[in-house]
């Protein structure tokens, strides 16, 4: 703040940092980038600020003006007055406790505060209202329709509630959620899955038809009973799997030991994409890991409850719900991985002890997503309390933590090689390069992993015999 603050103090136009910033300062939450609202232009002031910290500067907005100034470890966006004065700007805001301000030569003092429309009572009160009229055409919500789910997403982060009169407002205005960029919708929806209070940002979003606005598939999930194996329907057990998992990202030893979790951890810190690390894209493959139960909901002539094939059609529901949100590659095919295979290791319970064959196969199905969709089925293992609950709960955590460190070993150094090269082996055994040789070079990997064949001598002896006898 004060690299802007020396950047324009010759400027000869007024300056003030607004909205976010000013709230959390007041809030003692920490502030590291900055919104100013300039008199002249924002282009100008932009550009000094940049010279200043000697970062680069670009247009951030064509429609409202605005640009930005990036310095070595914040942001600072300059936006033009909206209004002659800089009451009329915040006036304009979305809720009163981002319409604040304090002239920029004054920042960092206790003095200056500039607040029209009363929101520092509201933060004392811990109250998010949003500005303007009775009326949602009246309301601060007609300016931007993704300002409801902005709502949802500030009252997660900040531990807030609305008022009544913005609770009925932002259900009315919730719909008009799906009008505003999918890029946007995405960018609150990730803030809102990241918060450490998520599952009051989602139970206030579902209330309010936040959810049914930007997730329906998620929405869909309320009243669909499940088998006497589950105690709740499938949008509490949802909601009661992401509850298991963040137990499980504060405390990975309950589940996993002392020895693999801080490998776990050092894993799930990893940068995925979307500016999100592999335990934060965990919690969204938590919350549409089932939106395929519905449509593949059955019943048996006993009455039993059957979801099949509820994984496959909700890899593809998955898949379609990241590209309407328009995320990266990446994340969607790490989503739709872990919906696809959620439901392999609880199949593989019965096989207890696994073999290093059976081991082989489960890392391989699973691939890339061995670690994370193992840490995803125990949090859903965990979730599911119906009967004979304590003894399934006890057995496909044994088998995970086997699991997992067969998969963090696999990650860390890489799946194995086979002891021959394909060259090598078409040439041993006298044939051409093509889908045979592919195949066998796989189940000489297998083989490597499992003990059968670890030598160069042993893996051609393995190859013949496949040869001779393809069902081996």
């Amino acid at each position: 703040m004060r690299t802007a603050r020396d950047a324009l103090a010759e400027r000869g136009h007024r300056a003030w940092v607004v909205g976010g910033c000013v709230r959390d300062a007041l809030l003692d939450r920490p502030v590291r980038d900055v919104d100013l609202a300039v008199e002249g232009s924002p282009e100008e002031a932009a550009r000094a600020v940049a010279q200043a910290a000697r970062g680069p500067v670009f247009p951030l907005s064509e429609a409202f003006g605005a640009w930005r100034a990036v310095g070595s470890s914040w942001i600072c966006d300059v936006s033009p007055l909206q209004g002659p004065t800089i009451e009329e700007d915040l006036a304009q805001r979305d809720f009163s406790v981002n319409a604040l301000a304090v002239p920029l030569e004054q920042a960092g003092g206790d003095d200056g505060l500039i607040d029209p429309t009363g929101g520092s009572a509201d933060l004392e009160r811990g109250v998010l209202r949003v500005l303007g009229g009775p009326a949602v055409e009246d309301s601060a919500y007609a300016r931007d329709p993704l300002r409801p789910l902005r709502l949802a997403r500030l009252a997660t982060e900040l531990g807030f509630r609305p008022d009544p009169e913005t609770e009925r407002l932002t259900r009315e205005a919730a719909p008009r959620v799906a009008l505003a960029s999918p890029e946007r919708v995405f960018a609150e929806l990730r803030r809102l899955v990241t918060a450490d209070r998520v599952l009051e940002g989602l139970a206030l979003a579902d209330r309010l038809g936040l959810v049914e606005a930007v997730l329906p598939e998620v929405a869909a999930l309320h009243g669909v009973e499940q088998s006497h194996f589950h105690h709740l329907d499938v949008y509490d057990h949802t909601m009661e799997v992401l509850d298991r998992l963040l137990e499980i990202e504060r405390e990975p030893e309950a589940a996993f030991g002392a020895e693999l979790a801080p490998r776990l951890r050092a894993v799930l810190e990893e940068t995925l994409a979307d500016e999100l690390p592999r335990w934060q894209a965990l919690r969204f493959a938590a919350l549409l890991h089932d939106i395929g139960k519905p449509a593949t909901r059955g019943e048996l002539p006993d009455g039993r409850v059957t979801f099949i094939g509820h994984d496959s059609l909700g890899e593809e529901m998955v898949s379609d719900v990241a590209r309407r949100m328009r995320t990266s590659g990446v994340l969607r095919s790490f989503l739709a991985a872990i919906t696809r295979h959620h439901l392999v290791l609880g199949f593989m319970v019965h096989e207890r002890p696994l073999s290093r064959t059976g081991i082989y196969r489960y890392l391989t199905t699973c691939e890339p997503v061995e670690i994370e969709v193992t840490v995803l089925s125990c949090a859903d293992r965990l979730a599911t309390r119906g009967q004979g609950a304590d003894a399934a709960i006890a057995a496909h955590l044994e088998l995970a933590r086997g699991l997992l460190g067969e998969a963090l070993a696999w990650r860390e150094h890489g799946p194995p090689r086979a002891p021959v090269r394909g060259d090598e082996l078409a040439r041993e055994l006298g044939i051409d390069s093509g889908p045979e040789i592919g195949a066998l070079i796989g189940r000489l990997r297998e083989a490597r992993f499992t003990g059968e064949a670890e030598t160069r001598e042993e893996a051609l002896a393995l190859a013949r015999r496949l040869r001779e006898n393809p069902a081996r």
